[in-house]
């Protein structure tokens, strides 16, 4: 078996020391800021799989969001039906929120990707993957260089990577998912 795979299956069915390892990494995490900065990837097989490489011109951060059903503010005046529930249903995933949170963070960096690295009784921890497409490094490398072109500014804002693709409805094809594609919001206007 190869290294990666013996490391993802460290993840899927962890031993006793590599649990009590990971709830002092994440007892540590929590005490420390929410968007940290990291030289290397906790999960190397994952990262690896999602495109990062260990050269120039990415970096990785690892972010923490906190978990739980979000409110919608209470109206003051009024009787609306949207008012009755308090619960907001959120159409994005937590992670697909913690890209978008770290992609404000560093405007000059693109978001390649995300995986989860753990999560407690009150917060997710991401980590997520920054490209530089100013990097010369990056435009010289033939399999991401494609990330330094023009119509691939901004892509967490507009769903596509993994989690954005998934929260929209594209992971599958064909039969069952007509209405995902080109949009479901362009879809319902063309019905309409």
């Amino acid at each position: 078996m190869a290294l990666y795979k013996y490391i993802r299956e460290n993840w899927k069915k962890p031993k006793e020391t590599i649990r009590e390892l990971m709830r002092e990494r994440i007892s540590e995490w929590s005490r420390g800021p929410t968007l940290q900065r990291i030289k290397r990837p906790t999960r190397l097989d994952r990262a690896r799989s999602l495109g990062y490489r260990a050269k120039k011109g990415f970096v990785l951060v690892r972010y923490r969001i906190k978990r739980g059903g979000k409110t919608r503010p209470r109206l003051v005046s009024g009787r609306r039906s949207k008012n009755m529930r308090r619960n907001l249903v959120k159409n994005k995933s937590f992670q697909q929120m913690a890209e978008e949170r770290t992609q404000r963070k560093f405007p000059n960096l693109e978001v390649l990707n995300s995986y989860l690295v753990g999560k407690d009784k009150s917060h997710y921890y991401y980590e997520i993957i920054l490209v530089d497409p100013e990097a010369p490094e990056i435009k010289n490398d033939k399999n991401i260089s494609w990330i330094t072109q023009k119509q691939h500014r901004n892509r967490v804002y507009r769903g596509k990577t993994g989690a954005g693709r998934k929260s929209r409805g594209l992971r599958k094809k064909g039969k069952g998912v007509e209405k995902a594609r080109p949009s479901k919001k362009r879809n319902l206007n063309r019905l309409n």
